[in-house]
């Protein structure tokens, strides 16, 4: 079996880190997206454009476009964002302890740029849930298996 994954190659970390200042993530995300991607922020539950789209394809984080996650991890618990069972790629993310509820919560960060994007939950099995802007939908990349 050969797995082709030519669309996410351009999107895959590859160890390089993409740094702004504050000031230009502003200007490059907007206010809404940078509150919540830069200042550890959330949208309100139940809005984001995500929640509900059942459209496939690779969501790309929205500040630097590394793949995150794919649509056929994507499930609907009603928690009011996008949740996911795991990350496309394990290394594209990374996890810091986030207390500021307080109660002990893990928020999940981008590799390549450092944004917020949600916070994983331990239940039954990992739980990802995500801010709808953090996220961009690309439709066209897929992963595909050919025999």
């Amino acid at each position: 079996m050969l797995l082709l994954i030519l669309p996410l190659l351009l999107t895959a970390w590859n160890g390089e880190k993409m740094t702004r200042t504050n000031a230009e993530w502003r200007a490059k995300l907007g206010e809404k997206r940078y509150q919540v991607m830069r200042e550890a922020g959330q949208e309100n539950s139940f809005l984001g454009q995500y929640v509900f789209t059942n459209e496939k394809g690779i969501y790309l984080c929205a500040a630097c476009k590394l793949a995150l996650f794919d649509s056929k991890d994507k499930t609907f618990l009603g928690c009011g964002w996008p949740t996911f069972s795991k990350p496309i790629f394990p290394k594209n993310v990374y996890y810091e302890e986030d207390r500021r509820m307080g109660f002990k919560r893990y928020q999940v960060l981008c590799r390549k740029c450092d944004s917020h994007l949600g916070h994983v939950f331990k239940e039954e099995s990992l739980r990802y849930c995500i801010n709808s802007c953090c996220l961009t939908l690309d439709a066209h990349s897929d992963i595909s298996f050919v025999e």
